[in-house]
């Protein structure tokens, strides 16, 4: 369809790589308004770029890429994947559901001079909230987010937005996990020991959300030997398309290149600040 005239007819411009519409004869081509707007590189290399990043068990760096695919610039393959991060949310995605583990953590490592867990200010680290599917004693689907605070209201917009009503929310013994129930949910809070406890082996009780927050950890030092706290929330959402999509690597394949197909594009300096992530986590 036309984006200038909303016209159904159009026929290729030969040698151009684009299309005419018969209409009003504007021009577009096929990157048009996608993750791949007014790319200069081949599409096959766009298509290699997706299928590394989503086979590859272990995630692939911009390094690894830029070898992998031969370019001649980190900068470029470094854009590549970033451009795909960015397409990896399905916006119409179902919501949890069932039982579901919620829990926060600091990414970015540990810090001196800080007083207590929560403290926020001066802190370097970034706050996240996983939310974890239980089926049986396996995990389900995950989602992840980077978030401001531990105030009620931020927590309980997290498990509204992610999770369905009438699912059961469990969740450790932070006074800030509450109101659940009158937004829908069965909230089953419980008390979690001390980290001293639980390296001596006593048991977590959110073990399916610790199980993800340390392959979050393994995977963010593993593959990329940490990110940014500007761009964490795309590799969140990397992480998560990765989880959620573990059994099926080719159909994560067509779905990267389908959401992609479908997403705007993002400027390049919105892309290197992270500005684009700084007013979708507004949002939250």
């Amino acid at each position: 369809m036309c984006p200038q005239c909303s016209h159904q007819s159009a026929h290729e411009l030969t040698g151009l790589g684009r299309w005419q519409c018969t209409r009003c004869r504007h021009q577009v081509s096929l990157t048009a308004g996608t993750v791949l707007h007014n790319t200069k590189l081949p599409l096959t290399v766009w298509f290699w770029a997706a299928y590394l990043m989503t086979t590859d068990k272990r995630g692939i760096s911009a390094l690894l890429l830029q070898h992998q695919l031969g370019l001649g610039c980190y900068e470029t393959a470094w854009m590549m994947l970033h451009k795909f991060r960015r397409a990896m949310v399905n916006l119409e995605r179902e919501p949890l559901w069932g039982e579901v583990e919620v829990d926060e953590t600091w990414v970015g490592g540990t810090q001196a001079g800080l007083r207590g867990s929560r403290q926020l200010k001066g802190r370097k680290a970034a706050l996240v909230i996983v939310a974890v599917e239980k089926r049986g004693k396996a995990s389900g689907r995950v989602r992840m987010a980077v978030i401001p605070d531990f105030k009620s209201v931020t927590l309980n917009a997290f498990v509204q937005q992610n999770a369905a009503p009438g699912s059961t929310i469990y969740t450790d013994g932070l006074k800030s996990f509450t109101r659940f129930e009158q937004a829908g949910f069965r909230h089953v809070p419980r008390t979690q020991p001390l980290q001293s406890d639980l390296r001596k082996g006593s048991k977590s009780v959110m073990p399916l959300a610790d199980r993800a927050i340390g392959n979050l950890q393994q995977w963010l030092i593993g593959t990329y030997h940490g990110v940014s706290r500007e761009q964490l929330q795309v590799y969140l959402d990397e992480f998560v398309f990765r989880h959620n999509r573990r059994q099926t690597p080719m159909a994560a394949f067509q779905t990267l290149l389908g959401l992609g197909a479908t997403r705007g594009p993002v400027p390049y300096v919105q892309i290197r600040g992270g500005s684009d992530l700084s007013v979708s986590l507004g949002k939250l």
